[in-house]
């Protein structure tokens, strides 16, 4: 697709005039499903139709319509040389010469000195090794969960395209990891974990954030849901019933449901595939032992045991952070206000899968995770130069925040649902 004239594959013609200079009020006019402009590195691009082609899925690209997408169009494709082949039919124009390189309200200066540290990042190949074996059934289930979580931090590296080189290879270990080793679907993760990166902590935008009204969080939601009297659950009471509802079933319930059901409406049958050759192994271990109810059972306490350690890991670092409505923010200061990181330990690293590191990571997805501690104090240097925070816990304070978090979100949807 492309701008003047220009046909893009199956002959398609875009509207926008080649060589065309706009200004941001222009460019910010195009943010609908219908019609969607983006710049990256200053120069116009009309992705309406491509939108739909993109391989990382159309709502991450989407995300960024209207807007400046330099940083996340970077921060995403490890081959920039490679991904611009495909940006050349789309280019309609660039900014005009009077236009700032941001738009709206982002820092400029913080983004130019984070051009400067993105620079000097380095990337190396990781690999993770682990196994399993069936001994007793309670310390085979731990061994279970531990080996699932640590698969799981292990297919986030090769979706985060931070294994190896070439894209094509971690595409096809990321389909190998989430899907032989978990039983869970690549293109579901990517198409949801990516928009979580591109816009964190920002509704309707960061699925991680769509709590499908069970909870209220930040200091917005809470206030919005008391003012118009929704009421879908007892929110005051969140913190307690997040022990209930919430670690519990994400992955057990809500992340398998919603797994199978994208497979199955997207006619994903390569995913599905994968992940059925996850359940037919783990079968054929397990039933000659403990039958096919014993096998279930036991697999339902291994997603348990996951399911916890996973979403206290991926909670304490963002729950507790800014969570509100797009403000439009250059790349460094959103992902920084969304993000926090947890001491470095021995014991924390393996813990969480380096993610104890998780603004470092949030800045630099396709980073090799071991070279997370040795950007961070340069990161810090740049956040104290522009008095952005730079939030470092104890592993328990970001636990515990994790609670007090909820606690006061359900504090402020009750004074606004009984006083405003």
């Amino acid at each position: 697709m492309g701008g003047g004239g220009q046909l893009t594959e199956a002959g398609e013609q875009v509207s926008g005039r080649a060589g065309g200079v706009y200004t941001w009020e222009e460019v910010q006019s195009h943010c609908n499903r219908n019609d969607q402009w983006l710049v990256i590195d200053r120069k116009v691009y009309n992705i309406t139709q491509w939108a739909k082609r993109h391989p990382g899925g159309i709502r991450v690209i989407s995300h960024y319509a209207g807007e400046d997408a330099t940083e996340a169009f970077t921060a995403f494709h490890p081959d920039l040389k490679f991904v611009r082949k495909f940006l050349k039919p789309l280019l309609i124009g660039e900014l005009a010469a009077t236009e700032p390189s941001q738009d709206r309200n982002k820092n400029a200066t913080i983004t130019q000195d984070f051009h400067t540290l993105r620079a000097k990042a380095l990337a190396w190949l990781i690999i993770w090794i682990w196994g399993t074996s069936w001994t007793l059934t309670f310390l085979s289930a731990v061994m279970l969960a531990t080996a699932q979580l640590q698969a799981g931090w292990l297919q986030h590296d090769f979706g985060h395209l931070s294994v190896f080189k070439k894209s094509s290879w971690n595409h096809v270990l990321h389909k190998f990891a989430i899907g032989h080793l978990k039983g869970a679907s690549a293109n579901w993760w990517n198409h949801r974990h990516y928009q979580h990166h591109a816009k964190p902590n920002i509704f309707s935008k960061d699925p991680d954030v769509n709590m499908l009204h069970v909870f209220v969080v930040g200091a917005t939601q809470p206030v919005e849901y008391g003012i118009k009297k929704i009421k879908y659950m007892p929110y005051h009471y969140q913190h307690q019933y997040f022990f209930l509802v919430g670690p519990p079933l994400l992955i057990p319930v809500y992340f398998h449901i919603q797994i199978i059901r994208t497979m199955i409406s997207r006619h994903d049958w390569v995913d599905l595939a994968w992940s059925l050759s996850y359940y037919l192994r783990y079968l054929c271990c397990s039933v000659p032992m403990y039958g096919l109810f014993g096998s279930v059972v036991l697999l339902s306490f291994v997603r348990f045991l996951e399911s916890n350690w996973f979403v206290w890991v991926t909670q304490m670092n963002h729950l507790p952070m800014n969570i509100d409505h797009d403000k439009h923010q250059d790349w460094l200061s959103m992902q920084l206000h969304a993000t926090c990181n947890i001491e470095q330990s021995p014991f924390n690293d393996w813990f969480s899968g380096h993610l104890n590191f998780q603004i470092e990571h949030h800045l630099f997805p396709t980073m090799p995770r071991h070279n997370y501690h040795v950007v961070a104090p340069q990161v810090r240097a740049l956040c104290e130069k522009h008095g952005v925070p730079y939030q470092v816990k104890t592993m328990w304070r970001g636990l515990a925040d994790v609670f007090m978090s909820l606690k006061n979100s359900g504090d402020l949807w009750l004074d606004a649902y009984l006083h405003k």
